[in-house]
């Protein structure tokens, strides 16, 4: 085992993977001699050279589109874009040929590339660099959609997004990339896609997040102990599909489930999740489920960042309200 940040995980795991597999390639924009606006993918194209590690053309369109003609050659691209909302000239590519491939073929082929997403606010930058577009990704069939809360979690979903036959969308937590250090084993394995994870278990009520959410759930959870509830955290960690089976188990355990995140709060996965358990556990609910979100505007600019994000203050205060119901 070895300390790691976030972007230690993610390089040293994307690092295993083209030393293993010849078929792995990285695209992405200054991911190559620069190593990455974030610098994930240092050192990366000295090691494995510029034909496996590529800097392409500032055109996401271009190149999410070339990752799919790739895939169809054998390889299995890993695509690097380089802030949240640069994907939408993408989107196109990853809507209407990715997600359908499988479809189209009647199941005789899949598209085995990842899209790694930095995503969200808390880094104080400008328009167009902190949007959360998770929930654009996951309503499309034929995707799948991860988000890693931490360096332990984040190598062993990345492989596993890598050895998937199916196009992943990978959102990175960017304002989490250096928080801190966590130990990794030098040697990845894959975890599941599509499993939840109890991060701190409770009695008396869920908090269901992901990505950097899942902090502030946990820095609620334990501000919330001093008042004496015990508050659990669950790290949804696949957002699509969702892990239903954990959820279900999260609110017959607990009978309140506060959802939080980043994203705007209209049509967000609060509003599915709270849909889900009014479907399949309704009758083990104490009180309704309630969402903790941004706001339905564009994100803000930077002075005004921490007004828009949810905090650990605006957590307690929505949980007080369910423990008292």
């Amino acid at each position: 085992m070895t300390e790691a940040t976030l972007v230690d995980a993610i390089n040293r795991t994307l690092d295993q993977a083209l030393a293993d597999d010849p078929r792995v390639l990285l695209l992405g924009e200054d991911i190559g001699r620069n190593g990455g606006v974030f610098r994930v993918t240092a050192g990366l194209q000295a090691r494995h050279g510029a034909e496996r590690v590529i800097d392409t053309p500032l055109s996401e369109a271009g190149f999410v589109g070339a990752a799919i003609g790739l895939c169809l050659a054998g390889f299995r691209p890993v695509v690097e874009i380089q802030f949240d909302a640069f994907v939408y000239p993408a989107f196109e590519q990853l809507v209407s040929h990715a997600a359908r491939f499988r479809w189209r073929t009647a199941g005789r082929y899949g598209l085995p590339m990842v899209v790694r997403l930095p995503y969200g606010g808390g880094t104080r930058a400008p328009e167009l660099h902190s949007d959360s577009p998770e929930t654009l990704f996951s309503h499309v069939p034929g995707l799948r959609v991860v988000a890693p809360s931490d360096p332990a979690g984040a190598g062993p979903l990345l492989l596993a997004a890598i050895a998937c036959e199916d196009p992943v969308v990978f959102m990175e937590p960017k304002r989490l990339y250096r928080r801190g250090r966590q130990p990794v084993p030098e040697r990845v394995t894959p975890a599941p896609l599509d499993r939840a994870v109890t991060v701190r278990p409770g009695r008396d009520l869920t908090l269901v997040a992901h990505g950097a959410m899942v902090e502030v759930a946990v820095a609620a959870a334990e501000r919330l102990a001093e008042d004496g509830a015990a508050v659990g955290v669950l790290d949804l960690r696949s957002l699509y599909p969702l892990d239903r089976d954990a959820l279900v188990e999260a609110a017959t355990e607990t009978g309140r489930v506060l959802v939080i995140h980043e994203a705007p709060r209209h049509c967000g996965l609060g509003a599915e999740i709270a849909a889900l358990l009014q479907e399949y556990a309704a009758d083990r609910l104490l009180a309704p489920v309630l969402r903790v979100a941004g706001a339905d505007m564009p994100f803000p600019l930077l002075r005004n960042e921490d007004d828009y994000l949810p905090g650990c203050a605006a957590v307690v205060e929505r949980a007080h309200l369910l423990l008292d119901y």
